[in-house]
């Protein structure tokens, strides 16, 4: 059974942490994450979401409450100093149009009447098609893009809550989500047809561009939380995690692949493209395939994501090695299993 009480807080523990969207992919990552560094989980999901779907995680208080119910939220949540909003609407731009506003204006009402920091993930969609290699957090925006001019029109919003002294806030900027499930390129797109012995890559093979393994990215949350006292009232930091090439996925999906036995006969991969001008055609009947034809030219512009200033904020980022990553978001999807540390210490 579902408890809808208040959360019972500890007097011997006072950071305690809300997240709103607790079982979305970077949710339930930031969940795991705040709760194994010895914070109070406070995890909102829908009112719908059944008992037995909700892992049970030693610190972790699941409130099935709707977001836009922020006066049940903060009655239930009260001395939460963090709120993290992991919410997202579908991929679709109708859905993106008609929720996104409503999602950030709940979650800024619910951590100003708990007095907290505001904590949103960002990407690199606000920076358009003629971003910079290097993105900082002071580069110009400048989104082409419908899903980019809509992550602007978000954090502006965000960055006036705090001037107005309605909440203070931190964005976390990111590159693609990879690891911890369903719900990304590398399950969508890229690695589908993996036990196939064949990959399809959205782009050039040489072009480098940012990955956070979604692990690590929630680390990275508690670890920019647990310095919150030392921000501006608005802060944005970049997040840097993996960047790498085609070829360098191409390498680890190799290893793996010849492992399970999944190698063609020629001993390669084989590497198809995404077919983009066929998504632009099906975007007409179908809005998700439309979103998805948008984000083209991330695949063939090179761009990595500054850390210096995160950096100084928390030192060293957390940073599991890139193909240890590979295997664990590919075990996270089923396809492998695995291997025990005497095996990958051989």
């Amino acid at each position: 059974m579902i408890t809808h009480t208040r959360f019972p807080h500890s007097t011997d523990n006072p950071s305690t942490v809300l997240i709103l969207g607790a079982r979305g992919r970077l949710g339930l990552a930031a969940t795991r994450a705040f709760a194994q560094a010895g914070w109070q989980v406070l995890a909102q999901v829908r009112p719908s979401a059944q008992s037995a779907a909700l892992p049970a995680i030693p610190g972790v208080w699941w409130m099935p409450v709707a977001v836009e119910d922020t006066a049940a939220l903060a009655a239930q949540a009260q001395g939460a100093q963090v709120v993290v909003h992991a919410l997202n609407p579908a991929y679709t731009h109708k859905a993106w149009r008609e929720q996104a506003p409503m999602l950030m204006e709940a979650a800024i009402a619910v951590t100003r009447q708990l007095r907290a920091r505001l904590m949103l993930p960002g990407n690199v969609y606000n920076f358009g098609e003629a971003m910079p290699p290097v993105l900082r957090e002071d580069t110009s925006q400048a989104a082409t893009g419908f899903k980019g001019r809509m992550r602007v029109q978000l954090e502006q919003r965000l960055q006036a809550a705090t001037r107005q002294g309605e909440i203070r806030a931190v964005v976390l900027r990111a590159g693609d989500f990879f690891g911890s499930g369903t719900g990304s390129w590398i399950d969508q797109a890229i690695a589908k047809d993996l036990p196939r012995g064949r990959i399809t890559w959205p782009g050039p093979l040489d072009v480098a561009t940012p990955w956070a393994y979604l692990p690590d990215l929630a680390r990275t949350f508690v670890r920019v939380a647990q310095e919150r006292d030392r921000l501006a009232a608005f802060e944005c930091l970049h997040f840097a995690g993996h960047h790498v090439t085609a070829q360098q996925w191409l390498h680890s999906f190799t290893a793996i692949a010849a492992e399970q036995g999944w190698l063609p006969d020629a001993g390669a991969l084989r590497v198809g493209q995404l077919p983009w001008p066929l998504l632009r055609v099906m975007g007409l009947v179908a809005p998700t395939f439309a979103a998805l034809a948008d984000m083209r030219y991330l695949w063939r512009t090179p761009h990595r994501l500054d850390n210096t200033r995160l950096r100084a904020l928390i030192g060293d980022e957390p940073h599991t090695p890139f193909d240890q990553a590979v295997r664990q978001a590919l075990a996270d999807l089923g396809l492998v299993a695995l291997r025990s540390t005497r095996a990958a210490l051989a």
